[in-house]
């Protein structure tokens, strides 16, 4: 897998990575939100022979501060260190942007998931700390985690 980016305009390339996922994007109307916002964001995207194998959407709050908007790799790459090297592209160019922090927001633990039990053990792996759960963020089915790491 070859990474790209950071890159506009990529919506197009990476939804089908988002709709391939229904156990952690399968409310239409948030798909929809992604399609929409994608485009206008630096995305990293793992591309191989067989095409998109994931990406990495990224949006900036602030000059010394950005969140993982949205990250997806197919299920079939999955453990195959794509994630990583999504997130350590990523990273690596946001602290050349002068970025010190980076967060995520992904469900709760509160709102029993194995998909997103997973999601979560991936994101503490990669050595981001959960630092609260939020019951009304979203909406109070889907809790959101706060996440974050110092760069």
């Amino acid at each position: 897998m070859r990474i790209d980016g950071p890159m506009l305009n990529q919506a197009c390339a990476v939804m089908p990575v988002l709709r391939a996922l229904p156990d952690w994007f399968g409310i239409e109307e948030a798909l929809l939100n992604y399609e929409c916002t994608i485009d206008d964001l630096p995305t990293f995207v793992a591309h191989g022979t067989d095409g998109v194998g994931g990406f990495l959407s990224v949006t900036r709050h602030f000059a010394r501060s950005a969140e993982i908007y949205v990250m997806g790799v197919i299920h079939e790459r999955r453990r195959e260190g794509i994630g990583r090297r999504l997130l350590e592209a990523a990273e690596a160019w946001l602290r050349d942007e002068g970025v010190t922090m980076l967060h995520v927001k992904t469900l709760g633990p509160s709102r029993p998931s194995a998909a997103y039990r997973q999601t979560r053990a991936f994101y503490e792996a990669m050595g981001f700390v959960p630092i609260e759960e939020f019951s009304t963020l979203w909406n109070e089915e889907n809790p959101a985690l706060l996440l974050v790491k110092q760069l």
